[in-house]
């Protein structure tokens, strides 16, 4: 059997393609971020955006809401709080429940970062058609509907 018989007309599917557009930004943006100075990955990023909407997420919810592991979310938290972007601290009413806050130094770096990420959002979206934005958007909430899954709390998005 021909590799290609595994995955019959599979450049033809809509969500490989997906996939492919986001790894491709995401080393895009990681080239970017490495040119300007800041060292943070995707994934730190990530963090520190939800922690600067809203400080204070217990660790769990945090895992549940990156959807990471907690092993790797514990390694994840644990180099950024080794960077002094992040700290953790122990719940006073469960012990046994970190929340996670965002340091000023997390913020500074959160503030350096995302401007120019929205300025690498907008030099590819200004090549792209409005309209073809338009439908795109539309069509990837779509999908989110047809998997049965919910978006994201707009204040995760924000």
């Amino acid at each position: 059997m021909r590799k290609e018989d595994y995955f019959p007309q599979f450049e033809k599917l809509l969500l490989p393609w997906l996939g492919r557009a986001m790894k491709s930004f995401d080393f895009h943006l990681a080239d970017e971020l490495l040119n300007a100075g800041i060292s943070l990955s995707k994934h730190q990023i990530i963090l520190l955006r939800i922690l600067s909407m809203e400080d204070g997420i217990p660790q769990n919810d945090l895992a549940f809401i990156t959807d990471r592991d907690k092993t790797s979310l514990t390694r994840l938290i644990s180099t950024m709080e080794r960077k002094k972007l992040l700290k953790r601290k122990t719940c006073e009413t469960d012990k046994r429940v970190n929340n996670v806050f965002i340091t000023q130094k997390g913020l500074e770096e959160t503030k350096m970062a995302f401007p120019l990420i929205i300025n690498e959002i907008d030099n590819i979206q200004q090549k792209i058609n409005a309209k073809e934005i338009e439908t795109t958007i539309k069509v990837l909430k779509q999908i989110i509907t047809f998997t049965n899954r919910k978006e994201l709390p707009i204040t995760i998005l924000k």
